[in-house]
């Protein structure tokens, strides 16, 4: 930032023109490095030699936010399909011996606008790994039989994920907050399109979306980045782009603004403890990339033992936990407010739920001393994730696909660049008197008892 935000804002607009657009030499920390091949393909190299091993990840920016409802759920079995059969390893087993040959930890994520895999080997097999990842991303062969096995299990984490009311809960405020975009916020997906995915539909998001271009790769471990550069460009360089922007030729449609709040009460049997979740449609990178960071820092404050949230609730007994959090997006991110209350002070909690939100915008909702308490924890926050070389490439290619890399580079100065000016800017232009939906999950009992249809409403 050159004064406090505006840098910030800059690097928004070079983030919406993709891959085609000349790139500058992105700003690093020491030990990264950056190449992009004559193909689209960008290639961070970052040198750590704590341990003897190589974490080498490819992300591709697809997932939940590029499926309408007919793709609803298929970057996810994309995503499962992909430690199958392939060009070099064309069964499966054939694929688990040569990743056991290799002694390799692997693995990939599937969220709303990234998809990620890696596999972490030894030093010395840096070649043979990025040889496997190669023939996974570009060679795939999806057979039928692989997909039969693997639809039940992708169904199957969606079948658990519903047994539980707090995805309940998140499911239904979610439906409320996005209207007929939901699938473009929802990795999950739909029954009925995961379990009648054909190969022919996993082709068709390969062939929108799994390009160089539209790709990052990051070598991360005891490695030295010409020698990782030079094997990348011998094993990538003829992979071929796509002579098109994705996301150009597939643009992302833009989410309806929340016209009006919405309140509900989700009764279910199962839903033993009451939950309450309060979301708004938050800010986006791409347009206002200050704000991503502002609410990262006012979230922490919100979390610190001493916020006026955590006192009005849990130290009063009103509520056993409760949390504020945004989640950085390209496109316009969710900022959710999740309480447990207590199932006897029902009533008293959401009251005093909506006494907080109206004097969030206050000046005096939180300390010098509570700021400068967020802004530690952050720094802090950010050291510890950068001790587990295997996990920096994550960290790094998600900013990649929702940000920039310079957003991830810078990411860690800003926060402590964030005044209360910024924090205020932030909570006036996405939360205090903006539309909202509130959804609490409960049991039919505990909702008759308390009466929750007459007082869980929105003005």
């Amino acid at each position: 930032m050159t004064s406090k935000i505006t840098k910030l804002l800059t690097l928004a607009a070079a983030g919406l023109f993709g891959s085609f657009c000349a790139v500058a030499q992105p700003r690093f920390p020491e030990g990264y490095f950056w190449k992009k091949l004559p193909n689209g393909l960008e290639v961070v190299v970052i040198e750590n030699s704590k341990v003897p091993l190589t974490t080498i990840e490819m992300a591709v920016k697809n997932g939940a936010y590029t499926e309408g409802p007919e793709y609803s759920g298929l970057s996810h079995l994309f995503e499962h399909m992909f430690f199958k059969a392939n060009k070099d390893y064309p069964t499966q087993e054939k694929f688990l011996k040569r990743t056991q040959e290799l002694g390799a930890i692997w693995n990939g994520t599937t969220s709303v606008e990234r998809v990620n895999y890696y596999f972490t080997v030894g030093k010395d097999s840096l070649n043979a790994g990025l040889k496997l990842m190669n023939a996974s991303i570009r060679f795939p062969i999806y057979r039928e039989e692989d997909m039969q096995k693997e639809r039940p299990v992708v169904d199957g984490e969606f079948q658990r994920n519903e047994s539980s009311p707090g995805f309940q809960l998140y499911y239904d405020v979610n439906k409320n907050l996005w209207g007929d975009l939901i699938t473009r916020k929802m990795p999950i997906g739909i029954h009925e399109v995961i379990n009648s995915a054909t190969p022919e539909k996993m082709m068709i998001i390969k062939n929108k979306y799994y390009f160089p271009n539209n790709s990052l790769l990051t070598i991360c471990g005891d490695v030295k980045h010409e020698d990782a550069f030079k094997k990348a460009e011998q094993i990538f360089g003829d992979w071929q782009s796509s002579g098109f922007d994705p996301h150009v030729k597939y643009p992302i449609p833009p989410f309806k603004p929340l016209d009006k709040s919405v309140a509900f009460v989700k009764e279910m049997s199962i839903a033993r403890t009451p939950m309450i979740m309060i979301d708004w449609q938050g800010p986006a990178y791409m347009t206002d990339s200050a704000s991503t960071v502002a609410a990262d820092v006012f979230s922490t404050i919100i979390g610190l033992n001493s916020s006026k949230l955590q006192q009005a609730l849990v130290d009063k007994g009103l509520a056993s936990s409760v949390s504020f959090s945004y989640n950085t997006s390209h496109y316009t991110g969710p900022i959710s407010l999740f309480v447990v209350p207590n199932p006897t002070k029902l009533k008293e909690c959401y009251e005093e739920i909506k006494n907080q939100m109206s004097i969030w915008g206050r000046p005096d909702y939180y300390t010098d001393e509570q700021l400068a308490d967020a802004k530690a924890i952050l720094l802090r926050d950010h050291s510890r994730a950068m001790e587990k070389p295997s996990s920096i490439p994550s960290q790094l290619s998600y900013q990649w696909c929702s940000t920039s890399l310079n957003y991830y580079t810078d990411l860690t100065d800003n926060y402590q660049k964030i005044t209360r000016a910024d924090i205020a800017k932030y909570m006036n232009t996405y939360v205090v008197g903006k539309p909202m939906v509130a959804g609490i999950i409960l049991t039919p009992e505990i909702s008759k008892a308390a009466n929750v249809q007459s007082f869980f409403v929105v003005k």
